[in-house]
């Protein structure tokens, strides 16, 4: 995650690091906590070098706990994690891999927007698949599925210091009613495999 204090490295170390193999994906941008937005100038040289050697970007999307404005980081907002502010930068880098974590939750027809329109975009459904109720995770998760997602829907459990989250997530996405055998497979390995280029 990119905190506050923590500066990202110049481009010519950014590429160096990639060559050598230590970054495979660019994230998780927390860029909501510090109110920016992936359309910030200041990213666009790190977007274009990740478009250029096929590293997924992952962006901390949608809400996040109760009141974090009060707590932790009074630049959050919410609206900054709606899906659709980053559509210019998609616009802009048109081979750019974006990961939506948290799948845009609660913005459900903005992510469906975003991803009926941009095919290089998935979403995963990390820490929403345990933290929010579950009949909700299911109702967002089976909208997306409805709406002809499934091949883009990628696990996660945002697991840190929870130790039952991993456990948790994995248990309710496996209950799930409305998810094939084949779906479940997609969510947890072949969409990610195909997406971070790990498929050979």
């Amino acid at each position: 995650m990119v905190e506050n204090k923590k500066e990202l490295p110049d481009t010519t170390t950014f590429v160096e690091m990639i060559k050598e193999g230590k970054i495979k994906v660019f994230g998780e941008l927390g860029l909501q906590y510090f109110g920016k937005v992936l359309t910030d100038s200041m990213f666009d040289p790190y977007l274009s070098i990740c478009e250029r050697f096929n590293i997924p970007v992952a962006l901390h999307t949608g809400i996040s706990f109760p009141n974090t404005p009060y707590t932790c980081c009074p630049e959050f907002r919410t609206r900054y994690g709606n899906p659709q502010v980053i559509e210019d930068v998609l616009v802009k880098h048109p081979k750019l891999k974006v990961q939506l974590m948290h799948m845009g939750y609660p913005y459900l027809e903005e992510t469906k927007a975003i991803l009926a329109v941009y095919p290089q975009v998935n979403v995963d459904v990390a820490a929403v698949d345990w933290l929010i109720p579950k009949v909700e995770f299911y109702n967002y998760l089976q909208a997306l599925i409805n709406a002809g997602f499934e091949s883009r829907i990628m696990y996660g459990s945002d697991e840190m210091i929870w130790s039952d989250a991993l456990s948790l997530s994995i248990k309710i996405i496996e209950d799930a009613p409305f998810l094939s055998d084949k779906q479940k497979q997609e969510i947890f390995f072949d969409n990610a495999a195909r997406f971070f280029n790990m498929e050979k």
